[in-house]
């Protein structure tokens, strides 16, 4: 049976601000992907990228840095 785990997830106010976290992340090798928005979780846009709870440090860091607009970072329980 599959577990759920505790997973990091980045909501975002439009996709075009997903896509970019994605490639912002991916050029500097923070581990993740963009997945379809939770149904827990409330916003504009449709997709979030979700990454290992241990990576939120940096995630905050990606925010200001790379000029991402996020509205939220949540701890949501996911199926791997």
């Amino acid at each position: 049976m599959r577990e759920k785990k505790e997973k990091l997830v980045v909501s975002f106010l439009t996709t075009t601000q997903a896509m970019a976290a994605e490639k912002y992340c991916q050029s500097n090798q923070i581990p993740g992907r963009l997945i379809p928005l939770p149904s827990e979780i409330s916003a504009e846009c449709g997709i979030a990228w979700c990454t290992g709870l241990e990576e939120e440090e940096r995630i905050c860091q990606v925010i200001q840095d790379g000029g991402i607009q996020a509205t939220g970072i949540h701890r949501v329980y996911l199926y791997e």
